[in-house]
């Protein structure tokens, strides 16, 4: 599985995400991504409220924090980890906030029609 983390894009060391903080982001392309991995991510509920959330948003638009998800810090961190590596969103920080984007096009292109499935099924899983 390829992988590269937030640092390696143009930003370099001295710009916001090229802090400590967004190094620890990897990013994993959806075609590296084994089909057990994609089905693992969209199988629970509180992840597949995150993305049916982020489909109806435009990109970079929302932030972690403001998702109404009945689960911990912990376990909303955990959760946005299992999509990042899923290769089903993208991270980036903006100041203070985790900005997200669903990374569709590209999850759609390695998994034709699961994204789709699992948007039209899903209901929300917040409170």
């Amino acid at each position: 599985m390829s992988a590269r983390s937030a640092s390696d894009g143009p930003s370099g060391a001295d710009s916001p995400s090229g802090s400590a903080r967004a190094r620890n982001l990897t990013h994993v392309h959806p075609a590296d991504v084994p089909l057990q991995a994609a089905l693992d991510a969209v199988a629970d509920p509180v992840r597949r409220a995150i993305l049916c959330e982020l489909a109806g948003e435009p990109d970079w638009t929302r932030a972690c924090g403001t998702f109404d998800l009945p689960v911990g810090k912990a376990t909303r961190s955990h959760h946005f980890a299992v999509l990042r590596q899923a290769g089903l969103i993208e991270q980036r920080d903006a100041g203070p906030r985790r900005v997200n984007r669903l990374r569709r096009p590209e999850f759609d292109e390695a998994f034709p029609g699961l994204l789709d499935l699992v948007l039209r099924e899903s209901p929300p899983a917040g409170g």
